[in-house]
């Protein structure tokens, strides 16, 4: 029973903090997209020198680059107690379209490696199993990075959802408020 009502009060506090700050969600959303490609980067690495194809070592450093101003950026589009700051949430959703554009271009310079006439990368071959990895890798964050900006887009319609989340605490014994006098006389 006690267990019960320590869970409860455990996501009670989880709730609470969530309608204070409903970008929380956007934000691990790109965390976790910024850990997904950063925990994967040696598939990236192996891949580009492998298929040293124009500019992927750019869009690979890019990636990473833009991935933790990203991350900056959206920490400062919202202030502690003050409006969303437009300026931060435009430069942080321009920041996910590069990183976006960036996965995209990699991905384009992995298939006509790929796909080439002469000299192709056969990737049925064990040695180039980390050259899928890598594609799988970048497919997947910009999956993520589309849910997060999606999230960050989408803040002002499900803002007014959270916030109607109850969390109040019902405390024994708030019946009888009307009997306290107030007067201060015996």
């Amino acid at each position: 029973m006690k267990e019960q009502k320590g869970l409860a009060e455990f996501w009670r506090k989880r709730m609470v903090a969530l309608k204070r700050k409903p970008q929380i969600p956007a934000m691990l959303v790109l965390v976790v997209g910024f850990l997904w490609y950063s925990l994967n980067l040696t598939y990236i690495s192996n891949t580009t020198a492998r298929v040293q194809g124009p500019g992927m070592g750019l869009a690979g450093f890019g990636t990473m680059l833009f991935s933790i101003l990203s991350l900056v950026c959206f920490l400062n589009t919202y202030p502690h107690r003050k409006p969303t700051n437009k300026i931060m949430l435009c430069l942080t959703l321009g920041m996910l379209a590069l990183l976006v554009f960036c996965d995209a271009y990699y991905l384009n310079r992995i298939n006509i490696a790929v796909t080439r006439a002469e000299n192709a990368i056969d990737l049925t071959v064990a040695a180039n199993s980390f050259i899928k990895r890598a594609k799988q890798v970048l497919q997947v964050h910009q999956i993520i990075l589309i849910i997060g900006a999606a999230l960050q887009v989408l803040l002002p319609v499900y803002r007014p959802l959270i916030k109607k989340i109850n969390t109040s605490i019902e405390v024994e014994g708030n019946g009888e408020m009307a009997a306290i006098d107030l007067n201060g006389e015996e």
